[in-house]
């Protein structure tokens, strides 16, 4: 399979501003998102600035950015402001707050208000469920299910995206998303399974040109690369 057959929409994750503009520019994308994780990860020390210039850079792409406080009534006051940035950008709300507390009241008043929402962090078909029944009618939403972490937890994260998709198609306007890949296979999976999104961080965007090649050819390489590396070392095995 080549990737310009897939029919899943390949989503930048990151929060490196350089690295977000280059992959723009590429224009495999069709969308970005970010978390407070990769933020810390990429150093960003300003929220505003940093989601004003990446708005800036890059107006016509679905953009994800994500509340950082954990009480709901600072998460909404977040939400609006977010949501004033730019009308591409989708306000990332986890399904519940740290201590467990469901999100899902604050989902349906954002909602209603007709702000665009990325509800994260999900991982069970009942808080898909619950998402997708909050979201109001004629809003555009995404619903992202960490599928990588739920495979990293040895389930098969299969079976729950294909009913995860199922459940979104009930609302329209609501698309599903598999998040947390881990390797470029998993865009083929979640393809299959006929999700709307994945995420994919930029490392494994760097090897999408590695996607349908042929393997006796990507064979020959790997040995090559291994050659290359054994004359860089200079190490004599024989003696």
């Amino acid at each position: 399979m080549r990737f310009d057959e897939l029919k899943i929409a390949v989503f930048a994750d990151g929060a490196d501003i350089d690295g977000m503009k280059a992959e723009y520019e590429k224009g495999i994308v069709k969308g970005f998102t970010t978390n407070p994780s990769l933020m810390k990860k990429a150093g960003v020390t300003d929220y505003v600035s940093f989601s004003e210039e990446v708005v800036k850079a890059i107006p016509d792409l679905p953009l994800s950015f994500e509340v950082f406080a954990d009480d709901f009534e600072t998460m909404e006051k977040e939400a609006r402001v977010i949501a004033a940035l730019g009308d591409n950008v989708y306000v990332k709300i986890p399904i519940t707050n740290t201590k467990g507390e469901s999100s899902i009241p604050l989902i349906q008043r954002l909602s209603a208000y007709g702000i665009k929402l990325n509800v994260t962090a999900v991982f069970t078909l009942e808080q898909v469920r619950q998402a997708v029944d909050a979201l109001a009618e004629g809003t555009q939403n995404i619903v992202s299910v960490f599928a990588g972490r739920i495979m990293d937890a040895g389930v098969d994260a299969e079976p729950m995206m294909k009913e995860t998709v199922a459940v979104c198609r009930e609302k329209a306007g609501t698309q599903s998303l598999w998040a947390s890949c881990r390797e470029v296979f998993n865009i083929v999976q979640a393809d299959r399974c006929g999700v709307d999104i994945i995420t994919v961080t930029n490392d494994l965007l760097a090897k999408i040109p590695n996607f349908g090649k042929d393997l006796a050819q990507f064979s020959l390489e790997t040995v090559q690369m291994f050659a290359r590396d054994g004359v860089s070392l200079g190490f004599s095995i024989l003696k």
